[in-house]
């Protein structure tokens, strides 16, 4: 039997904690989302003033990074090449987004989850996320 692992709940507010404190400390607001390995959410929080649709794209960028094992952005990249780029319909769920900000989180070589950002710039969603996978990764993602 193939056992999984998945970030637990502490890890995860300790995540939502970080990201949070740091998003204040720049003076801005935005949607924290924090999924298991099948990227069902685990926890998330919505800072006031967020963007209301930074909820649904925050949880979706969760989802795509955990079920996809990639950076939300990369999908974003591969989608949008001039020659080479397709439908993200191709993916086969209206759930995946290629918006920069959702990240896979790796312990032991596996995913375990994701850490997602939206309601900011798009590289400032991928910096703040990368903080909240820094600090329960095991290696890099």
């Amino acid at each position: 039997m193939k056992t999984t692992q998945s970030i637990d709940y502490s890890e995860a507010k300790r995540i939502i904690d970080l990201i949070v404190e740091r998003t204040l400390q720049m003076k801005k607001a935005a949607v924290i989302a924090v999924a298991d390995s099948h990227g069902e959410l685990i926890a998330f929080a919505r800072m006031d003033g967020a963007p209301i649709s930074s909820i649904r794209i925050a949880a979706n960028k969760a989802w795509t990074a955990a079920r996809e094992r990639k950076p939300t952005q990369e999908i974003g990249d591969r989608v949008r090449h001039p020659e080479k780029g397709h439908d993200i319909a191709y993916y086969g769920d209206p759930r995946f987004v290629g918006w920069g900000g959702g990240i896979p989180v790796w312990k032991d070589g596996q995913v375990v989850g994701a850490v997602a950002v939206s309601g900011l710039s798009s590289s400032e969603d991928i910096v703040l996320a990368t903080l909240g996978v820094d600090l329960v990764s095991s290696q890099p993602g």
